[in-house]
């Protein structure tokens, strides 16, 4: 067999594939790199437009996402977590609590390493917790988990998808291959799902082993999913307890920086969409100066400004290219905000403006593209700039 490796990008190191007898072609996207090929497995940050997959589409070749490789490499049994929001937390708490159960687990996907790199770096008997977004579910063809867990539908990626509807259909391909043998998890009340897996449903006010340590009622939905999926897996309530007692969150998800002058500095970076920041607002009493803004995902933000409006917001300070939009619809739910146009600005004129006891919260309700790598970029500038205040 032989493989292939193509990227746009001419200056990617690819020293380990070549050392692997990949042929590695970089710097085009010619179909012409098709010739021959019987298979194109594409990233999952590389749209359906992409020269490569339009091309692979009107041959009739066959496309995988890179999850459903992992899937064919891999036979130990899956826990799919997908949703709008609360996967990577979701993901990595059922971890901890699968190694509070003393089993062996590993976290992966979307969350960071990819599926098919734990190919020959597990033990049969190992669990695996894959946090799965719609680009990579979008093209599955014979993925099944054991079971797979839905946290919550809005709208977002509409800059990707189509609509909404497109946006959801690829969230629930996460169900299509169950069969009877499999759990399916959704929020209670949810709509019917594919596939054949025994339906299992999960809501906020459900009682849990423990109550979750990480703040927030969107939190307490996550550790309800968490506790739902952990005991399809057969988990007892003391592990499950131990790990919701345990876990302390994730990076860029409701992070507290620092206290300076009674003023907290909270990291939500990965709130890359409006609803994600609406639930970071119902972590916190009213006094929040909120950081908002970044790269467009063709979503309106008038339901996140009449949110902020009825938590309490006293200030949002906007920053990046969809700094006019959400000022737009801030003015219409009246709400105060201030143009701070980046992210250095806002951290000072939110710490100038704020007074003890209140919380200042970056949760930009958007992607980060337009001045950051990733949503990891943008936290971690944010961090370095509380640390130096």
């Amino acid at each position: 067999m032989t493989v292939v490796g193509a990227d746009r990008r001419e200056d990617l190191e690819a020293g380990r594939l070549r050392e692997a007898g990949v042929e590695v072609v970089l710097g085009a996207d010619d179909p012409e790199l098709l010739d021959g090929v019987d298979l194109l497995v594409k990233s999952p940050g590389v749209p359906p437009a992409a020269p490569l997959a339009t091309a692979a589409r009107e041959r009739g070749l066959t496309i995988w996402s890179e999850v459903e490789l992992g899937y064919r490499l891999l036979t130990n049994p899956i826990v799919g977590i997908t949703g709008t929001n609360g996967k990577t937390t979701t993901s990595e708490l059922l971890g901890a609590i699968f190694r509070a159960a003393g089993k062996d687990v590993s976290v992966a996907g979307n969350v960071g390493r990819p599926l098919s790199g734990l190919d020959g770096a597990l033990g049969e008997e190992a669990w695996i917790v894959c946090e799965l977004s719609s680009f990579q579910l979008e093209d599955i063809d014979a993925f099944r988990p054991r079971i797979a867990v839905l946290l919550n539908l809005a709208p977002d990626h509409l800059d990707r998808h189509e609509s909404f509807d497109d946006y959801r259909a690829a969230k629930l391909r996460i169900f299509e291959n169950q069969i009877a043998e499999d759990v399916a998890i959704v929020p209670r009340g949810f709509d019917p799902v594919p596939g054949r897996g025994r339906r299992i449903e999960f809501s906020l006010d459900d009682e849990l082993p423990a109550e979750p340590t990480i703040p927030g009622e969107h939190n307490r939905e996550n550790a309800a999913a968490a506790t739902a999926a952990a005991r399809a897996a057969g988990l007892s309530d003391d592990a499950i307890a131990a790990g919701l007692s345990s876990f302390a969150g994730v990076p860029h998800r409701l992070e507290l920086i620092r206290e300076v002058n009674g003023v907290r500095f909270v990291n939500d970076s990965k709130a890359t969409n409006p609803e994600a920041a609406e639930r970071a607002l119902s972590a916190y009493p009213p006094g929040i100066r909120l950081i908002l803004g970044g790269s467009r995902k063709g979503i309106p933000f008038e339901r996140l400004a009449k949110r902020a409006a009825g938590a309490g917001v006293a200030q949002a300070y906007l920053i990046g290219e969809s700094a006019d939009e959400i000022a737009e619809a801030l003015a219409g739910a009246g709400v105060r905000f201030t143009y701070s146009r980046d992210l250095p600005a806002a951290v000072q004129d939110a710490f100038r403006d704020a007074e003890p006891g209140e919380v200042v919260l970056l949760s930009p309700a958007c992607a980060s593209y337009d001045q950051f790598r990733d949503f990891e970029e943008r936290g971690e500038q944010f961090r370095k700039l509380v640390e130096a205040l």
